[in-house]
């Protein structure tokens, strides 16, 4: 069985496991019809039947063709009824849509991605896939922040970058606890703690609109150019095929044209935070 080429009808997807990431996001491990495949940082249409669809990032490996893990922050009328699935259930996906990263233009640099809340999932399965291709690059760097350490997701991810040769992952919390022994203060915090050949460097930002917007400013101010710092910019999405205008963000559709567009790209487009 192959996946439809059909651009509006989903596949059928069936939710193996539940994962309880923070007290408003989990994540939902689907097994596919059939397999499926997907670019780091292309986005897939989630369907309740009768009720809806919403789009995310896939937060899995790309290289994973018979498992799709979907993280979910509820946010929302579906996103709440998708928290409270049983396993066994089955929904729909359409996709991949979009434009993801563009991993070969990476090689030979060093990569610093800069997270927030829930972007953290985009940012796993980039990840995933900078493991893959990791003795192509020379360092990766990742700086993630949440509010509290109970808002932190992806626990073990921390760890386990960490034991990798050329990775290094940092986290911070805005608010800690007596237990937190990691940095206090906003994501961008972090950035004045890593060392990055910025020259040689891309920057990766994906989280809140406020912390991308002054993540960005931060970057330029330590020497990043416009067009060597990626954004995830999964704003307003609906249909996923820039139909509906909802994403439009200035001359582009953020669902066609991107979701990853670099700084050059939109800077001078309106709203784009």
């Amino acid at each position: 069985m192959t996946v439809s080429t059909n651009i509006y009808k989903p596949f059928r997807a069936r939710l193996e496991k539940v994962i309880e990431e923070s007290p408003l996001i989990k994540t939902l491990v689907l097994v596919p019809e059939t397999e499926f495949s997907f670019k780091t940082g292309e986005f897939i249409e989630l369907t309740l039947d009768g009720i809806g669809e919403a789009p995310f990032t896939p937060s899995s490996s790309p290289f994973v063709k018979d498992r799709i893990e979907v993280t979910i922050m509820k946010a929302g009328y579906v996103t709440g009824l998708m928290h409270e699935l049983p396993v066994g259930a089955v929904l729909g996906v359409r996709g991949p849509f979009g434009r993801g990263y563009p991993i070969e233009t990476f090689f030979g640099k060093e990569v610093l991605i800069l997270g927030g809340g829930c972007g953290l999932a985009p940012i796993r399965s980039l990840l995933y896939t900078l493991i893959e291709y990791k003795d192509k690059l020379k360092k990766v760097i990742l700086a993630y922040g949440s509010k509290t350490p109970r808002d932190c997701i992806y626990k073990p991810l921390f760890s386990y970058l960490n034991s990798i040769d050329k990775f290094e992952a940092h986290r911070s919390v805005d608010i800690a606890d007596e237990n937190w022994k990691e940095t206090v203060g906003v994501a961008t915090v972090m950035l004045d703690k890593v060392k990055v050949d910025i020259p040689n460097a891309v920057a990766v930002v994906c989280g809140p609109p406020v912390m991308m917007k002054f993540g960005t400013f931060k970057l330029l101010e330590m020497g990043f150019a416009p067009k060597d710092i990626f954004l995830s910019m999964e704003k307003n999405m609906s249909c996923g095929l820039g139909k509906c205008g909802h994403c439009m963000m200035g001359e582009y559709f953020v669902c066609k044209d991107g979701p990853v567009f670099t700084y050059e790209e939109v800077k001078n487009q309106p709203h784009i935070w």
